[in-house]
């Protein structure tokens, strides 16, 4: 990977930190708890960790992953969750460098692996989340790709199409089926990246979705009402999208040229 090294360690460093923070988030707000006040405690007897207890990834290591004071393990999706953020902050910095763009994307990857993380954990998708991501992509496209143009139509697009989708399971089945934390992640991403690559995210999305759906039915014998966290697979193929969707958007549309 190219790129100036103390610029990477800088950018990396970023990445650990935000993550630990998004432990935080994940932890938290599922619960309607403040994100500020308290301070970091074990949640298992009330701990309140010092700041060596809360060094990304080393502290985990350095602790065996376990609490300092009842020894009660730690989940390992601390250091995952700070790892993931950091790698992806290091590859957004290889595709935009030291660019104003960088500062957008980063901020938007770091909401998606917060969303993920939810959604896997609680099948939920907070509107404090998706909903201030959606004005902070349309803000951010008033001076930054994809424009305010593309950003609305991906916005009104990506979450229409979902919305859409979920109606039309409703009114077939008499079920829900598509969540509406979903449909604003999508408006999100949208909203963060532009029609063509919400695009790319729907499409990558719902092959992540169908074929790993496909396994756990498989492995599971369940029916196809099996819930799945449809927004784990959105979060992925957005990751993808804003890494490599202007690429791949090039290439498919080289075929009609």
């Amino acid at each position: 990977m190219s790129g100036d090294p103390i610029e990477l360690t800088i950018i990396a460093l970023l990445g650990l930190a935000i993550g630990s923070f998004l432990n935080v988030v994940v932890h938290r707000l599922p619960r309607q708890e403040s994100l500020v006040s308290p301070g970091s405690r074990c949640p298992s007897c009330g701990y309140h960790l010092r700041a060596v207890d809360n060094i990304p990834v080393l502290s985990y290591l350095l602790l065996l992953g376990r609490c300092r004071k009842c020894r009660t393990r730690i989940s390992p999706r601390y250091p995952v969750v700070e790892l993931a953020t950091a790698a992806l902050f290091v590859m957004h910095y290889a595709v935009f460098g030291w660019t104003a763009l960088l500062g957008i994307r980063l901020v938007f990857s770091a909401a998606l692996v917060a969303l993920f993380v939810i959604d896997l954990e609680h099948h939920l998708l907070p509107d404090v989340i998706t909903l201030p991501g959606i004005a902070a992509g349309l803000a951010a496209s008033l001076f930054l790709p994809p424009g305010l143009r593309d950003a609305l139509i991906g916005m009104i697009g990506g979450g229409g199409v979902l919305w859409a989708v979920g109606e039309a399971y409703y009114r077939y089945a008499g079920e829900e089926g598509m969540g509406g934390g979903d449909v604003k992640m999508l408006a999100m991403v949208g909203a963060f990246l532009g029609w063509q690559l919400v695009l790319i995210t729907l499409v990558f999305s719902s092959i992540a979705g169908a074929v790993i759906g496909l396994v756990v039915i498989a492995m599971k014998r369940g029916g196809m009402k099996y819930a799945l966290p449809y927004g784990t697979f959105l979060a992925i193929a957005a990751v993808i999208a804003s890494l490599y969707g202007d690429q791949i958007f090039r290439w498919y549309t080289g075929f009609y040229r």
